[in-house]
C-alpha cells in the first residue's frame, strides 16, 4: 500500500512539474476586434453581464460558442490554454488578470458600458431606500470616488483607505453581504480577508447605517438567490441591473460605471511559465496562502465524520425498516416512508439536495452553514447506507434468525445480536466506499459559501490565477486522506478474520 501510494505522489508530482512549465496552445481563431468574435469560442463566467452580453452570439450562423465558467480566472485559464478564443469580463478585472501573463493582451476597442448596483430584496424596500440614502451621502462626500482611486490609478493606488469614521457605533445589528471574493479590485482576498472596491464601499455604506457588515463568499450565480431567500441582506459583486435580473431582484441607484473588455491570446508576444519552485512559493508560501487549504482540509473532515456518524444511525433505522417488513409484512406505513425517501435521495444530485436544504428548507433560520452541510451530507449518506445494511442482514443466512428465535430471543434481541454484528462485518467495505464518496462530495460546499478543502483551492486560484498548481494539491491532498482511510481499514478487516479463526 505504502508503495502504491509513492507511486501514486511520485506521477502527480512529475505532472505538475510539467504543468507548470507548459506554455498555451495556439487559438483556434484569431480576435483583433469585436467583428472578430462571430464564429469565436468565448469565455464568460457564469451568470455576469459579459454572459448575457456574449448569449446575443450564440447559435449564430458563424457557429460563435459561448464558454461558461464558474469563475473567470477558469475562464482565462483555458484561454492560455488555447482551449478558448477570448474571454468578456469588466475591464479591472481583466488588468488584474493579465499584468503578468505577457502572452495575453486587452483589445482597445471596449466592448460595452455597464453600471455596477447593489442587490437588494424585492420586498425590502426599507433597505434599498436606506442604502440609495447612503450611497447618495457617500458620493456627494467623494467618499466614493477615494474608495476606487485607493485601488485603480498609478498614481493614487494604496494612498487613499478608506476609514471608519470615528464615532461609529453599530447598534443596529449586522449587514450580512453575499458577494464572489474572485473579482480583484472589488473583491478579492488579501491575508485571509475579503478587500477591495465593493468591499470597502458596503464597509462605508454599514458605518451610515450603524450595522456591521458580515460577508458571505458564495459564487456569483447564487448571490441573487441567496439574498431573495433572505440568506443574505444584500449582494455585491460588480453586478449590473438588467431587465431579466429585476424579474428576480432589486438593485439600488448605481455606485460607478465599468466596462466590458474582451481578453485574447497576443499574436506577437511569448513567455515562459514561471518555475516549479517560484510558483510553489507563489501559490502556497507567499502570505500563508497554505493557510486555505488547511482550514478547509478542517471543515471537509469535521463535515464528513459528522454525517458519516448521523447517516451510519439514520441508514440503520431504514435499514431495520424496510428488513422487517421483508420478513414480516409488518411497519408497512414505516417501510412506505423509508422507501420514499431512499428513491428521492438516490434519485437526485447531492449538490441539488444540498441547495434545497440551504435555500428552502433552511430559508428563514438562520443555521451555522457547517451544520447545514452535516445534516445535507448525512441525509444523503443515510439512504446509502440503508441499502448497502439491507442488503448485508438480507445476506445472513436465515437460520441465523431461526436459531435465535428458537433460544428465546426476541426478534429485537435477535437483530441485535446476532444479525446486526454479522452483517456489519459484510458491509464494512462497503460502508468505507461510502465514507470515502463522502468527503470527496463535501467539495461542493463552496455552492453555500463554506470554506472547504475544494473551497480552499479555489481561493487561492482567484489569487494567483494560477489554476494547475493548486488543484493538483488539492487533489494530493484527498488521495493521502483517501489512502489513508483505505490502510486503516484494510488492518482492520485483517482483525476481524483474526477472531473468526
Amino acid at each position: 500500500m505504502k508503495k502504491k501510494l509513492s507511486l501514486l505522489l511520485l506521477g502527480l508530482t512529475a505532472a505538475l512539474m510539467i504543468g507548470c512549465g507548459k506554455k498555451a496552445e495556439d487559438t483556434g481563431k484569431q480576435v483583433s476586434t469585436i467583428d472578430d468574435l462571430e464564429g469565436a469560442t468565448i469565455g464568460v463566467q457564469l451568470g455576469t453581464t459579459g454572459d448575457i452580453y456574449a448569449s446575443d452570439y450564440e447559435g449564430d450562423k458563424a457557429g460563435t460558442v459561448i464558454e461558461r465558467y464558474n469563475k473567470i480566472t477558469d475562464a482565462v485559464q483555458a484561454l492560455k490554454q488555447g482551449k478558448l478564443d477570448c474571454v468578456i469580463v469588466d475591464e479591472q478585472p481583466a488588468i488584474a488578470t493579465t499584468k503578468d501573463e505577457p502572452t495575453l493582451m486587452i483589445l482597445d476597442e471596449p466592448f460595452a458600458l455597464e453600471e455596477y448596483a447593489i442587490c437588494i430584496a424585492k420586498d425590502n424596500d426599507e433597505l434599498t431606500a436606506k442604502i440609495d440614502e447612503a450611497l447618495t451621502e457617500l458620493k456627494a462626500e467623494g467618499v466614493i470616488d477615494q474608495i476606487i482611486a485607493n485601488y485603480i490609478g498609478d498614481d493614487t493606488k494604496g494612498t487613499c483607505p478608506y476609514v471608519t469614521p470615528e464615532g461609529t457605533t453599530y447598534e443596529n445589528g449586522t449587514l450580512v453581504v453575499a458577494t464572489n471574493v474572485a473579482f480583484p479590485p472589488y473583491e478579492y482576498y488579501e491575508d485571509a480577508t475579503p478587500v477591495g472596491i465593493d468591499m470597502d464601499i458596503i464597509k462605508a455604506i454599514g458605518d451610515k447605517l450603524g450595522m456591521e457588515v458580515e460577508v458571505e463568499d458564495i459564487e456569483f450565480d447564487s448571490i441573487i438567490n441567496a439574498v431573495d431567500s433572505h440568506k443574505a441582506d444584500v449582494g455585491i459583486a460588480g453586478m449590473t441591473m438588467t431587465e431579466e435580473r429585476l424579474k428576480s431582484i432589486n438593485f439600488s441607484i448605481p455606485y460607478t460605471t465599468a466596462t466590458q473588455v474582451i481578453i485574447a491570446p497576443d499574436p506577437n508576444a511569448t513567455g515562459e511559465g514561471l518555475s516549479f519552485i517560484e510558483n510553489f512559493k507563489r501559490n502556497f508560501l507567499q502570505d500563508k496562502r497554505w493557510k486555505y487549504l488547511t482550514k478547509g482540509l478542517v471543515n471537509t473532515l469535521i463535515i464528513a465524520l459528522c454525517a458519516v456518524l448521523v447517516g451510519v444511525l439514520l441508514g440503520f433505522i431504514v435499514a431495520i425498516v424496510r428488513v422487517t417488513y421483508d420478513k414480516t409484512g409488518g411497519w408497512k406505513l414505516a417501510n412506505l416512508i423509508c422507501k420514499a425517501y431512499i428513491t428521492i435521495i438516490r434519485g437526485t444530485p447531492m449538490m441539488i439536495q444540498l441547495l434545497i436544504i440551504y435555500y428552502v428548507v433552511f430559508k428563514s433560520v438562520n443555521v451555522p452553514k457547517v451544520l447545514v452541510a452535516i445534516i445535507a451530507f448525512a441525509i444523503n449518506s443515510g439512504a446509502y447506507v440503508a441499502e448497502i445494511m439491507r442488503g448485508g442482514i438480507m445476506s445472513i443466512d436465515a437460520g441465523q434468525m431461526e436459531a435465535g428465535r428458537s433460544l428465546g430471543l426476541s426478534y429485537r434481541q435477535t437483530m441485535i445480536s446476532i444479525i446486526l454484528p454479522q452483517a456489519i462485518k459484510t458491509t464494512l467495505p462497503s460502508l468505507l466506499n461510502e465514507f470515502i464518496s463522502l468527503i470527496k462530495e463535501t467539495s461542493i460546499c463552496g455552492y453555500i459559501g463554506l470554506m472547504d478543502l475544494t473551497r480552499g483551492g479555489d481561493i487561492i486560484r482567484s489569487i494567483t490565477y494560477e489554476a494547475f498548481l493548486p488543484l493538483i494539491a488539492v487533489a494530493i491532498i484527498y488521495l493521502i486522506i483517501v489512502q489513508l482511510l483505505t490502510m486503516g481499514v484494510g488492518r482492520l478487516e485483517k482483525n476481524l478474520r483474526k477472531s473468526e479463526r
